[in-house]
Formats: structure tokens, sequence, C-alpha cells
């Protein structure tokens, strides 16, 4: 069984595209220092929190905002997006995810993070392109694929399965956050009520490549992810993670009805009035 959609390119693939200029290489890290260091030739770089958040809200950038970034990077809608970036593509994932929201679906995830294209030997420079202006045309937000707080309120005990993509340690409440993000943690520690554990990093091989349609189908229909037509709700700590879980189960599963939730535990876990649960 192949993946629903064509939305992954290997690392061989974008070695043969460095040139193509209907092609635009993005690369958007957690660590945005590591794009200065090196990067795909030609991989225009997005500082995450600098580039991609609202500067006064906590929210990402409007849709008129998010299209004069795009254009300002050389990307107009024409071109087809790659991305990629460290942690096994999070928040590569992330922006594949920011970007159908704001209606651009002519983009793809490159299979394996900069890690692995840095592991095989391939080149890589400091140097930042440089692309001329471009137009890029933004949609208004495509609310089928964003979960806000109060839809996760409402859907509980409402047959929408919840995933929780976190650790177990955080899953369970044992761990407030995860380790080295100690300043981003919660009031309070567990999960959801009823969400299923299954941390992203299931997803994945070694190499941070996706694993088969089969075992990621399997994976998701064994922790009742994936049952029947019941639309899904993903979460993790502020998103990323859990974007990464979207694209395997609408983008590589085919599944329609899946949705981000990228308040997540930064924004459940300290909210008041809504329950919680620890444990396993």
């Amino acid at each position: 069984m192949s993946y629903a959609k064509d939305v992954l390119v290997d690392t061989d693939w974008v070695a043969h595209h460095l040139a193509d200029d209907a092609v635009r290489i993005v690369e958007v890290d957690e660590n945005p220092a590591l794009y200065r260091e090196a990067h795909v030739p030609g991989a225009i770089g997005f500082d995450w929190q600098a580039d991609l958040q609202d500067p006064v809200t906590r929210d990402f950038l409007g849709a008129e905002a998010f299209g004069a970034l795009m254009g300002d990077r050389g990307i107009c809608g024409d071109h087809t997006v790659v991305l990629y970036g460290d942690r096994n593509n999070w928040f590569a994932a992330y922006t594949y995810w920011y970007f159908l929201y704001y209606g651009h679906d002519k983009v793809k995830l490159m299979d394996g993070p900069r890690e692995k294209w840095i592991a095989e030997g391939r080149e890589t420079t400091a140097e930042a392109p440089s692309h001329p202006e471009a137009t890029f045309i933004t949609q208004q937000g495509d609310c089928s694929i964003r979960a806000y707080r109060d839809q996760v309120r409402a859907a509980l005990g409402k047959g929408t399965a919840l995933v929780d993509v976190r650790s177990p340690q955080e899953y369970s409440g044992e761990s407030i956050t995860a380790p080295g993000y100690e300043h981003e943690g919660a009031q309070r520690g567990g999960h959801i009520p009823g969400a299923a554990s299954v941390p992203w990093s299931k997803a994945v091989n070694e190499d941070g490549t996706f694993k088969s349609a089969e075992d990621l189908r399997e994976l998701y229909v064994e922790q009742g992810v994936l049952d029947g037509e019941r639309p899904v709700i993903a979460y993790c700590r502020i998103g990323e993670r859990s974007a990464h879980t979207w694209f395997v189960l609408h983008e590589l599963l085919g599944k329609d009805d899946v949705k981000n939730y990228d308040g997540s535990w930064t924004e459940w876990g300290n909210l008041v009035g809504v329950p919680i649960e620890t444990g396993v």
C-alpha cells in the first residue's frame, strides 16, 4: 500500500532540483542557528518564532502577513515548496500544515531531516539565497485542519479521537514538559481526557524517514486513533510535533477529518475550568 498523497520527496530528488526555478526549498528548524551554519544550497531559511509567529498575539501570522513574507522571500503561488528541518522535521511539518492552512497545496516534505542530508555527505552552504520578490496570494484559513480550545472542549466524550503525541512521561503527568523546555511548561501535567498516547516518534525510522503506509496504519488503528469515520484531533506541547502526526494521518494515510490543535498542552494545561487526566 502506497501513501495516500504524493507529498514526500527523497534527498536524491532534492539534490537533482537544487537549480530548478520552479522549486523553492525551505528549511525550518527548531534551532534557527543551524541554518546559518549550513543548509541545502539555495534553501530559504525561516525562523519559526521570529518569522512565522505573530509578534503580538500567541498565534501564527495572518493571511496577509503570511503572503507578504512568502513574496518577500521569493516564493509565489506557482512554486512547489519543499520543506525540511532539524528534529526529524517537526517545524518543517508544522510549516507544511501552515501552507495548506492558507491554501497553498504545492508543497512537499523531504523524507528525512537536515541531519539525513548532512549524514549522506551532500553539499551544504552557509550562504543565504537571494530571490526576486514575488506575489503570493493566500486564501482565508482552512478551519477544517485546525482545532481551537473550545472545539476540543466541545468534542470531549462526543466520539472524536484525540491523540496526544508527546512523550509517555508528558502524557502521564510525570513531567509537565519535555526535558529542556522547562521554561515553557504548563501549570498542570497530564493529558486531555480520553486522548490516546501515540508519541510522534513511533511514525518514523531511525534516520527520520517515515515508516511504510502499512506500518503507520497498523500503529494508529491499534491505538484507536483510526477508527471508522471518527474525526481526529492531534496535540502536543505547542503544535509542532502534532503537526508531524497530522501530516502522517491526513497526508500519508489520507484521513480527511484530522485537525491539529496548535494551542496544545501549553494552552490546555494552563486553562481554568477544563478537565485533565493523569496516568497511563
